[in-house]
């Protein structure tokens, strides 16, 4: 039997159900050719991809960092020691004044170096649906079911390529230190300076 279907009609992934709301949602909507993410607005004919994705915590850069400060902290504090033990010997008050304020910064970095690692070691692992523009901007979401976020990527390519689709969809803020994550792929250049190679994220 042949059935006709009205014009305009697709075989697409509808948007998915919304979420209860929570203290980080957001929504997502698709209305006159713009994607509106929260209060910000991107054109549609301005987003070059759309795609999700395991946004990783920079803690092997993190280990790596508070090493290199541990050591810089105690060689520093170790030299000035010995320097004002050796200039300080005719008066021993003032020696042991630049000993105690050099430990005391000695300790305060470090309890500050320590802050910093511990922020990224505790930071999740995050799945999320990342909107990028052929400009600098990019917009990330997430939610706690992954499938959510892969049946809403396939919504948002439905929009792209229909300019009569529109739709509303809740989802939830990615409230991280962007300085503590990896975000996509790091890409070796030739001729460039201080290129990482292929790292997956």
């Amino acid at each position: 039997m042949d059935r006709t279907e009205p014009p305009g009609h697709y075989d697409i992934p509808p948007p998915p159900t919304a979420p209860p709301p929570s203290v980080r949602s957001i929504d997502i909507r698709v209305s006159k050719r713009l994607l509106w993410v929260g209060g910000a607005a991107y054109p549609l004919e301005n987003v070059t991809r759309v795609h999700t994705f395991l946004l990783t915590p920079r803690r092997w850069e993190a280990t790596q960092v508070f090493l290199k400060r541990l050591g810089i902290i105690l060689s520093v504090a170790f030299a000035l020691t010995i320097l004002g033990g050796i200039t300080g010997l005719a008066s021993q008050d003032a020696a042991g004044t630049i000993v105690t304020l050099v430990w005391l910064g000695a300790v305060a970095a470090l309890v500050l170096s320590i802050v910093e690692l511990v922020g990224v070691l505790g930071a999740p692992t995050q799945y999320v649906l990342a909107v990028e523009t052929s400009g600098p901007s990019m917009a990330l979401v997430t939610f706690p079911q992954p499938h959510y976020l892969d049946q809403l990527v396939g919504s948002l390519v439905h929009a792209i390529e229909n300019p009569q689709t529109e739709f509303q969809v809740r989802v939830e803020r990615v409230l991280v230190n962007p300085r503590n994550y990896y975000f996509g792929d790091n890409v070796n250049m030739y001729g460039g300076t201080g290129n990482v190679g292929m790292a997956k994220a």
